[in-house]
């Protein structure tokens, strides 16, 4: 039957290659790489399939666990004419950082230990590689990029061997590397790891490009997994599990992304012989900004363009998406993300499940994003930028940050339901038709003092720098789960605040019963009890020509490609009322419950 599958295959394949012009390679567990690459004479790595593929080509890799990290060395010459990577259609592909850890010797207790000569790792030793970064925060121990899991589940790193021996503290490890090998220690807590799938990570990422300029390439339908990178700062290289340098027009989709030991994807930044020299805070962020603009290649027409669709990512101790300039004029849409640094294992102000800076128009909608330290983290820069009918529940700090920006922002049609609904440290945001059922934070003051780069409609040329001041924000059509927008009211600017409901909730148990939102397996349903006199008001369809545009960049609230944006559709696409009903969706006068997701 497998046979006849790959006949099928071929068959598309032939057709894909004849659209695009280019060769079809293969890949597959039981190849060689001293073959063609042929389907019948497939290469056994993926990278030999790329030191060869050209722009027009496509590499398809068979069923199997791969080993490997994929270095492209080239990419595609235009959108129609890329390099494309390819799970086969119906099978499991999964590429890892990490290697099996066999032979483990009995210590005593619950622990094992297991020694490698220093030459076993090559040129990089995870065990040996310290995380150090900007604005990463230990929490007073040392930590390092190496890792052990047991099927699947990567356990923690103690700071002393003593840790290990302890009874009752669960799974831990500790390592020590010196001139004669790297010593691994882990207690299993009862299991024998010669019987259990126990790795050890070996690999700093699994698909990555050591060099820039490697455009246009899709990565599609694998399992990405286990990869030893190091804390990704806006200032320094930002290398991913899987991640694009600095480049153009990838696309990620429909692959699953996990246990990342800092960061899932990274959509930039370069590398900077400047990078890290510096002292890290405002002053070292504002340099690398200048710099980049200085570069001269961060323009619309070079840099980003990247769609990153239909993603599960989890289980990644700092970001789940992370970018630096690299992420401008990009679309993250259909994601879903969780459990990102939920841990506690370190701290710092890099951990969101999507946290972009210089996010110049660049969409982020319809994604998932809960059980994270938080939820969607717009920083510096994000002009532009529209955050579109998202999910986020359960966030630990809030679930949408936008800092020091100074718009325009949009933010519509979105379920905002942690404690903290947004953070606000910017000014020229627009919030329409939200639901939010945690608190509303306005810190302008927290931005005063920070004076950050704004630009040209819709491209990165630079025009000036302002701090953040009061005012310049607009609430309009939300639904707010408390009178969460008080502080913006004392505000001396000049904010729009009109046509919300506001919904008094006296205790934790009046807000249950005024919404509640249902997870089960990979689906989620909402409850809400909505009041029917919600309706009456002749609140008006919001866009471009109401919105007005920003106070400091003088821009208008309107798309990457200078057309009107209306919000006349709510977060199922479905065309609103002429008198819109506030929040997210046009609610149904016969039902109080929903599908939020999927769609």
């Amino acid at each position: 039957m497998k046979l006849n599958l790959r006949i099928i295959y071929f068959i598309i394949f032939l057709v894909q290659a004849n659209i695009s012009m280019g060769v079809n390679y293969y890949v597959s567990i039981n190849g060689n790489d001293s073959n063609s690459g042929s389907l019948k004479k497939p290469f056994r790595n993926i990278q030999a399939a790329a030191n060869v593929a050209k722009p027009g080509d496509i590499i398809t890799i068979f069923e199997g666990v791969y080993r490997e990290r994929i270095d492209p060395p080239r990419g595609g010459d235009s959108s129609l004419k890329r390099i494309i990577y390819q799970a086969a259609p119906g099978e499991t592909v999964v590429i890892k950082g990490s290697e099996i850890a066999s032979g483990w010797q009995f210590d005593k207790g619950n622990v094992w230990r297991i020694k490698y000569d220093n030459n076993y790792f090559g040129e990089f030793n995870p065990f040996a590689n310290e995380i150090r970064s900007d604005w990463f925060f230990p929490l007073e121990r040392d930590h390092t990029t190496g890792a052990v899991y047991i099927n699947n589940t990567m356990i923690e790193e103690c700071d002393s061997l003593e840790e290990v021996y302890q009874t009752n503290a669960g799974m831990r490890w500790f390592s020590k590397s010196d001139n004669i090998g790297t010593h691994i220690w882990s207690n299993f807590s009862g299991m024998n790891p010669n019987k259990e799938l126990v790795e050890i990570n070996k690999r700093r990422t699994v698909i990555y490009p050591s060099k820039p300029g490697v455009n246009f390439i899709t990565i599609r339908g694998f399992h990405l997994t286990q990869a030893a990178n190091p804390w990704s700062p806006p200032t320094q290289e930002q290398i991913g599990l899987i991640g694009v340098n600095w480049s153009k027009g990838w696309v990620i989709e429909n692959n699953v992304i996990s246990h990342a030991r800092c960061a899932g994807l990274t959509l930039g930044k370069y590398h900077d012989r400047l990078d890290g020299l510096l002292k890290y805070g405002y002053n070292a962020h504002y340099q690398t900004v200048k710099r980049v603009i200085k570069r001269g290649d961060w323009t619309r027409e070079n840099i980003g363009h990247h769609l990153v669709r239909n993603n599960l990512i989890f289980d990644c101790e700092q970001a789940g998406i992370v970018g630096s300039h690299g992420g401008s004029f990009s679309v993250i849409e259909d994601n879903q993300i969780y459990n990102i640094n939920i841990r506690g294992w370190w701290d710092g102000f890099e951990q969101a499940g999507i946290k972009l800076h210089a996010a110049v128009d660049t969409i982020i909608r319809n994604n998932l994003i809960y059980k994270s330290q938080r939820g969607i983290w717009l920083d510096w820069m994000s002009q532009g930028a529209r955050v579109s009918g998202n999910i986020l529940f359960d966030n630990k700090k809030h679930d949408f940050f936008t800092e020091v920006n100074h718009g325009p922002l949009l933010v519509d049609n979105n379920f905002f339901l942690s404690a903290v609904s947004i953070k606000d440290v910017s000014q020229g945001g627009a919030f329409v038709h939200n639901f939010l059922a945690g608190s509303v934070q306005s810190r302008s003051s927290q931005g005063r003092d920070r004076y950050t780069q704004y630009f040209k409609p819709h491209s990165c040329e630079f025009i000036g720098e302002e701090n953040i001041r009061d005012g310049d924000d607009r609430f309009i059509n939300n639904i707010l789960v408390e009178n969460a927008l008080h502080e913006y009211e004392k505000q001396n600017g000049n904010n729009t605040i009109k046509d919300n409901v506001y919904i008094k909730t006296p205790s934790l148990d009046s807000k249950k019963q005024i919404y509640n939102l249902i997870q089960k397996d990979d689906e989620l349903d909402l409850i809400f009890n909505f009041d029917r006199e919600w309706y009456t008001t002749n609140r008006v369809i919001i866009s471009s020509e109401n919105l007005g545009k920003a106070l400091i960049t003088k821009q208008r609230f309107d798309s990457p490609q200078s057309q009107d944006i209306s919000i006349n559709f709510d977060y199922f696409g479905n065309n609103r009322s002429v008198h819109p009903f506030p929040g997210p969706y046009e609610i149904n006068k016969t039902t109080n419950r929903v599908k939020l997701w999927p769609k």
